[in-house]
């Protein structure tokens, strides 16, 4: 596991929590949780493959997509829910968060910033669509659909009534400073910890 939000999302999981992994893949991260922090963890997926292999793992995995708005769970089911690097990939990214914080006392996003110098500079000077170790694809077989800046997702998390808990960023080395006071800008990705305002 070498993407780095993902070492921060395990940071952020208390030890024993009920973990709700959304799109997990073949399970590899929720395993990692079940290991190193003790979490009683589900994982939902829409991928058999990916089904067949978290099974494999001794996961608990549900089959959903999760733009049909997870109804199969109910409200504070668990400690955290995760999403890493999906949202997105999401047909209605602000329903899910909402769902998100209902599910689960405390959510925790991962997204790769669209709004990062690089970006803006590849877009600007080239005309085209970027790509990046973060977004590797081209714009024609990507699955992000809704491209979002830390700044969009702030100011989101505004509009739906949610609560930022914590802002960690990932930036270059030489960048890390500017990624934490300009993550706009500087951030190639931004995770974050959140949960109902008030809660």
């Amino acid at each position: 596991m070498n993407r780095l939000d993902l070492k921060t999302v395990l940071a952020w999981i208390t030890p024993g929590s009920r973990v709700l992994d959304l799109g997990c893949g073949d399970g590899t991260f929720l395993a990692r949780l079940r290991e190193e922090r003790g979490a009683h963890g589900v994982g939902v997926d829409i991928d058999p493959e990916n089904l067949i292999a978290s099974v494999s793992k001794g996961l608990d995995v549900v089959q959903e997509d999760i733009n049909d708005g997870l109804h199969c769970f109910t409200t504070n089911s668990f400690d955290v829910v995760v999403l890493a690097h999906a949202l997105q990939e999401l047909t209605h990214p602000h329903i899910a968060l909402q769902r998100m914080v209902d599910i689960g006392d405390e959510a925790i996003v991962s997204f790769p910033n669209f709004g990062h110098w690089r970006c803006r500079a590849h877009l600007g000077l080239k005309g085209r669509m970027p790509m990046s170790r973060a977004m590797p694809r081209h714009w024609y077989d990507t699955p992000n659909i809704h491209f979002c800046t830390v700044k969009d997702f702030e100011s989101l998390c505004s509009e739906l009534k949610i609560d930022i808990v914590e802002r960690a960023t990932i930036a270059g080395p030489a960048q890390a400073l500017l990624g934490r006071w300009f993550p706009n800008l500087f951030a190639s990705s931004a995770i974050y910890r959140i949960r109902r305002a008030g809660a």
